[in-house]
């Protein structure tokens, strides 16, 4: 029916129709899906929460005398960064946490300071404190460096997650006779609560379940600015089951992801203390799906209702990584505040924002009608359901000397 470039030029000319993936359901109940796909053009999408597979690397610049951080030790306000690269290029992790940190699993109720606070608290502007051993060479001689760092003053800043957006998740809850602190956050004995983690209808790859948008080099919202896809993110599982209208009922699909720090907004990259658990990142991704066909509107009319997810216990089923399920819920039911699991009603909490996520829809689509954002087509697609691509566990080998 359309191309991107020709909506792409609609949106250069202040003509695109940009609806958001809430919007678009009451437009399709009142004209169809074939007069709905011929007049709207995009439908954006969104969803904040934790992202542990998230970091940044940085290039530093050099100092007097030249000093080479690469292979050496190297913290930012005392969480290590990751210096196997070149003199003064860094990766910091979300989920690294300082080498003597007592907030750890033996104090569950302190907050943890980690990887993802350094990299909210750099994209705020502040100063960072840099703290480096090195071995010295004829080229790189100095040996030991304390500074302060800003993201205005550096180099390269680059936001880099090779996991975001996962395409449904688990339901958490615990069965055991006792607290547990899990990445799904605290879970209360004897089914005492029930976590999630999603934006259900407004999420970007539970509006495009087939991958038939986005892609190797799709432009998307990303921390409060602007970032691309750059390959499946790891741990992509398209084959999993999925309901008839493609959506899938377990963890699938992810994405990797990639965007200039120094455009992006702290409200959009928090750090977050798990209680007990550990730190990670929560962060806001937009994807916009251009209506090319009516078959790629459908996907984007998927409601709460009807995306089901898998309840896993927390205690024995998933650390032990047993396949049992408790059964399936919506995410209409999950919003209600309480399900059934095991004939008990159980509260419900999302660690995902949805206001968030709406917010970031109608940024997304606001940025779009204004002109500020246009499409750009995938050079290459994601691995899809008939891929054969799989998750694969570690089986345990022993080392043989």
């Amino acid at each position: 029916m359309k191309t991107i470039s020709e909506i792409n030029e609609k949106i250069k000319r202040g003509q695109a129709v940009v609806v958001t993936a809430e919007e678009i359901l009451d437009i399709v109940k009142e004209k169809g899906i074939a007069r709905a796909a011929r007049e709207v053009d995009v439908v954006t999408t969104g969803t904040f929460g934790p992202m542990c597979s998230s970091g940044a690397y940085l290039n530093v610049g050099h100092s007097k005398p030249r000093i080479k951080l690469g292979g050496g030790r190297v913290y930012l306000n005392d969480v290590p960064a990751y210096t196997g690269f070149a003199a003064v290029d860094l990766m910091i992790g979300c989920t690294a946490l300082p080498d003597d940190d007592p907030k750890n699993r033996a104090h569950p109720g302190e907050f943890i300071y980690g990887g993802g606070h350094v990299i909210e608290e750099l994209v705020a502007g502040k100063d960072i404190r840099l703290v480096a051993t090195a071995y010295g060479t004829d080229c790189y001689p100095r040996k030991k460096l304390e500074t302060l760092i800003n993201l205005k003053d550096i180099n390269e800043a680059v936001l880099f997650n090779p996991r975001n957006a996962y395409q449904n998740y688990n339901v958490a809850v615990n069965l055991s006779d006792k607290t547990i602190y899990t990445y799904m956050g605290v879970l209360k004995p004897k089914l005492g609560n029930a976590n999630y983690c999603s934006a259900g209808q407004l999420s970007p790859l539970l509006n495009d379940p087939l991958y038939k948008s986005v892609g190797i080099g799709t432009r998307i919202f990303l921390g409060g600015g602007t970032g691309y896809v750059v390959w499946q993110g790891t741990q992509h599982n398209p084959g999993v089951p999925r309901t008839e209208g493609g959506v899938p009922r377990k963890p699938a699909g992810t994405l990797a992801v990639i965007g200039d720090l120094k455009l992006m907004k702290p409200q959009w990259l928090r750090g977050v203390s798990m209680q007990g658990y550990g730190a990670t990142l929560a962060v806001g991704i937009g994807l916009p799906i251009p209506i090319v066909s009516e078959e790629v509107l459908r996907y984007t009319t998927v409601t709460d209702a009807d995306i089901l997810a898998p309840i896993v216990d927390y205690s024995e089923t998933y650390p032990q990584r047993k396949p049992d399920s408790l059964g399936e819920v919506s995410y209409a039911q999950l919003k209600t505040g309480k399900i059934k699991v095991q004939g008990k009603e159980v509260p419900t909490a999302s660690l995902s924002s949805y206001p968030r996520a709406v917010e970031i829809a109608q940024t997304l689509k606001r940025w779009i009608k204004q002109g500020e954002f246009t499409l750009t087509e995938a050079v290459a697609p994601l691995p899809g359901v008939e891929s054969g691509i799989t998750f694969k566990n570690l089986e345990d080998r022993p080392i043989v000397e």
